[in-house]
């Protein structure tokens, strides 16, 4: 069948003169009459089903749905990957309408009823909308017509698609590897061993790993087998890095000390110094901040070998704990705690007063509505420059402006992310200018201390600045090391589904911006609460911010772009792939990741590879940062990260004066003269 042709773009505002306004001082909403609004043809789902990926197929359709950010009409899709939105208009995809449901962490029903004129007291008309959150950093919200049913249609499924019962029934199993295969990740975390122990020369594969030689060592540490099986560590890898001198049976004693058994391993080692970064949780010290392990003690003492300054004297050990003090004092009344610099060899111990997941979840969550309430693109339909009637930014005056500013400060998001990067650039600092060895630990030692660990490596390490060194950083320090990806994201486990998903009703009158409110004063049911478990946090997505305020402070340092991050970050949260599923090596290997589901790093490689990837730095200069990134106090005061933080609230503004994108435009207009060049002067 022959597509249709294209319609003009159906909007609220030109269907003004069936519409009632709401009084001014309060802000204006449109009570649209939308049975006048002509849906489009129920066949549009098969007319495009070349925007639907492989796999991919659709649940339920809407059609006559209005985002209200954009004042745009179009049809909505709920597929077993994403919620669509398709322009009546163009008949393309509307990128801020469109959202996988992974990436969805709340969605709210809600009426917005609007009063008619005095002598039509009794009559009143309303909005029926759905509100979506985004983990992302967006909130959108769809308009539906009354007197249907098509908004209960969508709500109810996703309701039922958006959390499967099954991590099984996550649409990266459904789709499979297709041409993203994923090699065994346990040869890459091998081969990164290797590489630290400086036998890169050498390459890992699945018979070594089956016949247990991958067992190597140097002069000061080792590869150990001990945990190959899990028995000793669930969220450890099966391969450890440890001191060459200390034996299995003193590992496996040493665990019994470590919360959930995470004993102090080795991250990375200086390949000059010996100085190692190491990481663990916390030790069991009890509520008397009393019980020791001398396996533990032992251990640990083993990570500050002998400096070589002739005198044979040991290197000094700091032991970071990632937590406020009081926090790690009131650990001590569930069993755990932190070490005392008395039973620790040459050690000094450091907290850095980094808040928990549940301080970095509602900080999140306040920054989203900050962006929201204050952007061009905001979920009630209005611009910022609008808001309670002013025509200027943030109100029409100065009071609104420092209350907006003032706003974004109360958020403490770039508080919690000038915390990570302090953190990381004191241990950096640590071992490249003291020759120290850093352990670093926090309660479970799977949150902040992957955050701190893996920061501090970048900054040592330029080979971690690469494409392929960033893949081995992730796949060791978040991936293999246990970071709960399920839990934090929001999906399926093992065990089941990770969190309920918020699926709420909500009526109301509103006298002023309708969704203003939205994401702060509609509290989910109890039953239907998205954190029920309180595991949900944006931990990852902070590191990965962090990562980008060091690329905007070295610019030449790093061969990966701001967008590669962004392209990176949206699919680990869309679940498109396995990669990041589950919370642990051992759980993704008992239900087959590897070989059931699509690997993220062939599919960003293969973007990689187009002509004009804007996924490369083309201002990274290997040369000129090839040894330790060391950043001042003084420079470590982030900003928004506009590629992301904006993208959806202010979409022209998250790329204004992106010179990374001009240089690009240039480079290509470059090529292409060369190549008419080389054809005019040597005719091939």
């Amino acid at each position: 069948m022959a597509a249709p042709r294209p319609r003009r773009s159906v909007s609220v505002r030109d269907h003004s003169d069936s519409c009632e306004r709401l009084d001014a001082a309060g802000g204006s909403w449109d009570a649209l009459e939308w049975t006048k609004i002509e849906p489009v043809t129920r066949s549009v789902s098969h007319i495009n089903l070349e925007f639907l990926l492989e796999a991919e197929r659709v649940v339920e359709e809407g059609h006559g749905v209005v985002l209200v950010n954009t004042d745009e009409a179009g049809t909505l899709f709920v597929t077993n990957f994403r919620l669509l939105f398709l322009s009546d208009g163009t008949r393309n995809i509307v990128p801020l309408g469109t959202i996988p449901l992974a990436t969805i962490e709340k969605f709210n029903k809600m009426v917005l009823k609007i009063q008619s004129a005095p002598r039509q007291i009794d009559k009143s008309s309303s909005c029926r909308l759905l509100q979506i959150i985004g983990k992302d950093m967006r909130i959108i919200v769809f308009g539906f017509r009354p007197r249907t049913k098509q908004r209960r249609v969508i709500f109810d499924a996703l309701s039922r698609n958006t959390k499967p019962a099954r991590i099984w029934d996550l649409y990266t199993f459904t789709c499979g590897p297709s041409k993203f295969s994923n090699p065994n990740p346990k040869v890459r975390l091998l081969n990164e061993y290797f590489r630290l122990l400086g036998k890169g020369f050498l390459r890992a594969s699945m018979s070594m790993i089956e016949d247990g030689s991958f067992t190597l060592s140097n002069d000061l540490w080792r590869i150990s087998d001990t945990n190959s099986n899990y028995s000793m560590c669930q969220s450890y890898p099966f391969a450890l890095i440890v001191p060459k001198n200390i034996s299995d049976e003193d590992v496996i004693q040493a665990s019994t000390f470590r919360a959930r058994s995470r004993i102090p391993v080795v991250s990375w080692c200086h390949p000059g110094t010996g100085a190692v970064l190491a990481r663990s949780s916390q030790p069991l010290v009890g509520l008397m901040m009393n019980m020791r392990s001398n396996a533990d003690e032992k251990l640990v003492a083993a990570l500050c070998t002998r400096l070589g300054d002739g005198k044979g004297s040991r290197r000094k050990l700091y032991i970071a704990d990632a937590r406020p003090r009081k926090n790690a004092l009131a650990n001590g009344a569930m069993g755990g705690g932190s070490e005392s610099s008395s039973n620790y060899f040459q050690s000094e111990i450091v907290f850095f007063g980094i808040d928990n997941i549940h301080a970095m979840r509602e900080s999140f969550g306040r920054l989203r509505d900050y962006l929201d309430t204050h952007g061009a693109a905001s979920s009630d339909g209005m611009s910022s420059f609008l808001r309670h009637g002013g025509w200027t930014w943030g109100g029409g005056n100065l009071s609104s402006m420092s209350a907006s500013v003032s706003t974004l400060g109360d958020s403490g998001w770039l508080i919690h992310v000038q915390s990570v990067l302090a953190g990381s650039a004191w241990i950096a600092a640590r071992v490249a200018l003291e020759s120290a060895s850093v352990l670093v630990h926090c309660s479970d030692g799977w949150d902040r201390t992957s955050q701190l660990v893996s920061l501090a490596n970048l900054m040592l390490d330029p080979y971690y600045r690469t494409f392929t060194g960033f893949q081995a950083l992730v796949e060791k320090d978040w991936l293999a090391f246990g970071h709960p990806f399920s839990d934090r994201v929001g999906m399926p486990s093992l065990s089941g589904t990770s969190y309920e998903l918020t699926r709420q009703s909500s009526t109301g009158s509103f006298s002023s911006s309708p969704l203003r409110q939205s994401s702060g004063s509609y509290t989910p049911q109890a039953s239907n609460s998205s954190h029920a478990q309180n595991n949900y946090s944006p931990i990852f997505l902070q590191w990965v911010d962090s990562v980008s305020q060091l690329l905007r402070m070295y610019p030449f340092a790093f061969e990966f772009s701001s967008t590669f991050l962004v392209d990176f970050l949206d699919c680990v949260l869309s679940c498109r792939f396995g990669n990041f599923l589950c919370n642990s090596e051992k759980e993704r290997q008992q239900c087959g990741v590897d070989e059931a589901c699509g690997c993220l790093w062939a599919y960003l490689a293969d973007l990689r590879s187009q002509e004009g990837s804007a996924h490369y730095n083309l201002f990274y200069d290997p040369l000129k940062h090839n040894g330790p990134l060391l950043p001042p106090a003084a420079a470590l005061a982030p900003t928004l990260w506009p590629q992301f933080h904006l993208r959806w609230a202010c979409p022209s503004e998250s790329e204004a004066g992106d010179l990374e994108a001009k240089c690009r435009n240039m480079a290509v207009k470059f090529s292409e003269l060369q190549k008419v060049f080389h054809l005019t002067i040597f005719g091939h």
